[in-house]
């Protein structure tokens, strides 16, 4: 059994679950229950338990990109004047839908920014943006 600093205790059967969820969130919960040899309450249960404890914290769609017209994919490395601004960076990048996701770092720069835009112009035009952000 698997515990943790927060004192939350997964067994193999939890284990087998993320397991089979990461794989799959769509698997549905007789799929999984006969995978683990589980009776379907039991392993709904299980994931409700999951659920209730945030250890799993939603369910997505993982979008192609390139379907959809978003050629072209980067890394932006903000660097600010200041560590102060830290959430205001956060607010401005959860604003704009070109950026997937947002990491704080360590070093010169305070953030790495994930896009998806469409080509270089839009890259361009994205740049702008984030350099226009105050102390950016």
């Amino acid at each position: 059994m698997l515990s943790n600093k927060n004192g939350i205790s997964l067994d193999d059967l939890d284990k087998k679950i993320l397991s089979i969820l990461k794989k799959n969130a769509r698997n549905s919960v007789s799929n999984i229950a006969e995978k683990i040899n589980l009776s379907v309450p039991a392993t709904s249960d299980r994931i409700k338990k999951l659920e209730d404890l945030d250890i799993i914290k939603g369910y997505k769609a993982i979008i192609n990109a390139q379907k959809i017209g978003l050629d072209l994919s980067a890394l932006i490395t903000i660097v600010s004047e200041s560590s102060s601004n830290y959430e205001r960076i956060v607010d401005y990048a959860n604003q704009m839908n070109e950026i997937v996701e947002c990491f704080a770092t360590t070093g010169r720069g305070s953030h790495i920014l994930i896009i998806q835009t469409q080509n270089t112009q839009s890259l361009e035009k994205l740049l702008r943006k984030i350099q226009s952000w105050p102390n950016v």
